[in-house]
């Protein structure tokens, strides 16, 4: 009877620090408790079908949506509530505790790592010149695009695409501030550029809607992840952690197969070749 007590008091000894280990990230991060008190989980989106889009009432879909309710659920926590937000706001919303985290998918860079933390890239590409259908400037990179004044192009200010287009030192006049991906691809089609500058798996379907994209295979692989403010290093940890579990159970391969049913694999195996944020941005925590 002894030698059973002791058997017992070993493995109750055992299994509660194996909880203890596995809970400890939500009691010692206080983001955990402020979404239990909350009772819901606000993230911020933005309009990017089909990979998110947030409804005037706030409901949230797309393949972002699907993955991350995902994550929350495995981290026991209430599906996302979607807080529409233009690009550049996200990081000063998320700063100024507007939502718990900014969950579109924001570049990881050098500067933004400064700020909050990323989760592991949730997207990844080179750089695409989205342009009129057959090239008609004949487009090939963006390190031509210094010596070639007349050509204007469009890119999302936060992105790592504009800290691209500065390195390469494009002039101010040739470029033109768009807030999202369909401002961008509109500036195309309408005529006011010759170019959109964004990942180049950014626009999907990009003959349906009026383009066709020229990758620059001489640009570096940019990434995006989550981000979080620096405080919640351990939710961040914890969002990881059950991120990865959907890679390993087949569950991201099948999302992108519903919906990037063209390049989805591509997508992904280029993706799956970070598995953190530091591996795309060094100085990155």
């Amino acid at each position: 009877m002894r030698s059973i007590s002791k058997l017992s008091l070993l493995f109750l000894l055992l299994t509660s620090a194996g909880y203890s280990a596995s809970t400890s990230a939500q009691t010692d991060d206080p983001l955990f408790a402020s979404i239990r008190k909350a009772g819901e989980v606000k993230v911020a989106l933005a309009s990017l079908p089909p990979f998110m889009e947030v409804s005037p009432t706030g409901e949230a879909k797309g393949s972002v949506v699907e993955w991350q309710n995902q994550v929350l659920k495995g981290m026991g926590l209430p599906p996302l509530k979607g807080v529409l937000t233009e690009w550049t706001a996200m990081i000063p919303g998320l700063l100024s505790h507007q939502y718990d985290y900014a969950g579109a998918g924001l570049n990881i860079t050098e500067a933004s790592c400064k700020t909050v933390v990323f989760s592991r890239p949730t997207f990844a590409g080179q750089i695409g010149l989205f342009v009129l259908p057959g090239n008609p400037k004949h487009l090939t990179s963006i390190a031509e695009l210094a010596h070639r004044p007349d050509i204007k192009v469009s890119v999302i200010r936060s992105s790592g695409q504009y800290e691209y287009l500065q390195k390469k030192e494009l002039k101010s006049e040739q470029i033109t501030f768009v807030p999202d991906a369909q401002a961008g691809v509109a500036t195309v089609t309408g005529g006011r550029v010759d170019a959109f500058i964004v990942g180049q798996f950014t626009v999907t379907k990009p003959k349906e809607k009026g383009v066709e994209v020229i990758v620059d295979r001489n640009s570096p692989v940019y990434a995006s992840g989550v981000a979080f403010r620096k405080e919640s290093v351990k939710f961040r940890d914890a969002f990881d952690k059950q991120y990865s579990i959907l890679f390993e159970n087949g569950f991201m391969r099948e999302l992108v197969k519903k919906y990037m049913p063209d390049n989805g694999e591509e997508v992904l195996d280029l993706q799956s070749k970070f598995t953190k944020a530091s591996d795309v941005v060094p100085s990155c925590e």
